[in-house]
């Protein structure tokens, strides 16, 4: 449904070089150089530009890189979507899934408590990252979805859905390819003396609230700026162009490609789980209490 020399553009993205991504396609490098050659022809627009120690994406490249994912994924959910409606409502699983939150932790899950719904399928449901819409999307628990996984902290979000947690994830920070901070394995909190932290306004997550109350009491030097309630793409566009460091999490490294994730000498991370409807069904209730018990096994 989609052309799939976009997957080979967007391997040469994610390698950034044609021989690298020769040796993970397992074709040679000039038929790399070929596809690339084509798509671009195609698209009448220049992506990449060459350089001697690799590629570097244009704009219009790197509009091309994270549109080409959306279509990738959407083509993906629309054959699940079809496949989805070849089984009785009453026995599909609609679970939504984003950039931002992506089903994959489902999948996981689900593959590991599948036996216990033999007669289920599951029907993955898009919706979009959007800050003003957010909410409204945890509201259609329920009705537009049985499930969502993602990061949740957020008061807003748990007032509006039950939560199961299933694990946690670091806290990082990003920084765009060209900034000082980008070649560092590891940073440690007075790395950050003088730069400008986006994070979440305070108010909404405890464990944001907290490390922003360290840091303006015991870190001064980081001049700390708030960002929109809830993150979408725009917050990661945002650090991407003006040099700021973005407070992130170990499962969004790979959301924009001109941002590196860097992990920090700190002890902070945030939940993700499961998020269901307050008036849940029985067999919803049945997939979160088999969830509940797979999680406490492996503890």
């Amino acid at each position: 449904m989609y052309n799939p020399i976009l997957d080979t553009f967007i391997t040469v993205c994610d390698c950034g070089s044609f021989t690298k991504a020769a040796e993970h396609l397992y074709i040679s490098p000039t038929a790399v150089m070929k596809q690339i050659n084509s798509l671009e022809d195609h698209l009448e627009l220049k992506l990449v530009e060459r350089t001697p120690a690799g590629i570097r994406l244009t704009n219009a490249g790197s509009i091309i890189y994270q549109d080409a994912k959306f279509i990738m994924d959407y083509s993906k959910k629309a054959i699940a979507s079809a496949k989805a409606a070849l089984y009785p409502e009453s026995t599909t699983f609609c679970v939504g899934t984003s950039l931002l939150n992506p089903a994959k932790p489902f999948m996981d899950l689900w593959y590991r408590v599948n036996k216990d719904f033999p007669d289920y399928k599951l029907h993955l449901v898009p919706f979009e990252d959007n800050c003003e819409g957010i909410l409204g999307e945890i509201e259609k628990l329920g009705e537009k979805f049985d499930f969502l996984i993602g990061v949740c902290d957020s008061r807003a979000w748990l007032s509006r859905c039950n939560f199961l947690p299933l694990g946690s994830y670091k806290k990082m920070i990003a920084v765009s390819r060209t900034h000082r901070l980008a070649d560092k394995k590891i940073i440690d909190i007075e790395d950050l003396y003088g730069e400008t932290l986006m994070m979440v306004k305070k108010g909404d997550s405890g464990v944001n609230d907290f490390l922003r109350s360290n840091l303006e009491k015991n870190h001064p030097q980081i001049h700390i700026e708030d960002t929109q309630p809830f993150y979408d793409l725009s917050v990661f566009n945002e650090c991407a162009k003006t040099g700021k460091v973005l407070l992130t999490i170990e499962c969004w490294q790979e959301v924009h490609p001109g941002l590196i994730s860097i992990p920090v000498n700190w002890d902070y991370s945030i939940p993700y789980g499961l998020l269901y409807s307050h008036n849940a069904p029985d067999d919803v209730l049945a997939f979160v209490r088999a969830a509940q018990a797979v999680t406490e096994s492996q503890y």
